[in-house]
């Protein structure tokens, strides 16, 4: 179990920070990354995200060195996040195809058109993409029990917060009174009983 609690925090400080820093360089920088072109400005995001990946990999062992050992009680709690989070992804993953994911309509929107999500989970709530991911990211710092995992979760919410503010401002960009009437309608993380 401790060889897998490693290689899952190890995992998840490779890849959760790019991929965060991915969405913080879209969207806020949208427009030059329109000009690059939907291509470049993708393998431009990759290789940070491998680059951050690289990094973490050659500083695991300072990254790594406070670990809280197996429990077995914490484990169980991070199993049932990440079959919540399983639970998630595939209610929204009908709806929010790869491309929708990458950034392609973000990137390209003639030749990636989108419409605004309002069906299945995206009627109950605006983030599900978020509440699952930060459910996901808890589940895997309660299973591998590594102080820098349990950070890095704790920076990961007001850091999604801040994408999330960026995002919304694209999507009233894109959508206009229909994303404000939905705004209205859909609250963002929590659905309404």
């Amino acid at each position: 179990m401790n060889e897998l609690r490693y290689v899952l925090a190890l995992a998840t400080l490779m890849f959760v920070p790019g991929s965060v820093l991915f969405w913080f360089s879209l969207h806020p920088f949208v427009r030059f990354w329109r000009r690059m072109g939907a291509r470049p400005a993708l393998a431009v995001h990759y290789l940070l995200i491998a680059a951050i990946g690289a990094l973490v990999y050659w500083q695991r062992r300072r990254l790594l060195a406070v670990e809280f050992g197996t429990n077995w009680y914490l484990a169980a709690i991070g199993m049932a996040l990440l079959f919540a989070g399983a639970i998630l992804k595939r209610q929204f993953g009908v709806h929010l195809r790869f491309r929708i994911l990458t950034g392609l309509p973000e990137l390209d929107p003639e030749r990636y058109p989108s419409r605004l999500l309002t069906e299945g989970i995206y009627s109950r709530i605006r983030h599900p993409r978020y509440v699952q991911y930060v459910i996901v990211v808890l589940g895997y710092a309660l299973i591998s029990n590594y102080l820098a995992v349990y950070m890095l979760t704790a920076l990961l919410i007001p850091a999604l917060a801040l994408v999330i503010r960026w995002e919304e401002r694209e999507l009233r960009q894109r959508f206009g009174q229909q994303y404000e009437d939905y705004c209205a309608r859909v609250p963002r993380f929590i659905p309404r009983l």
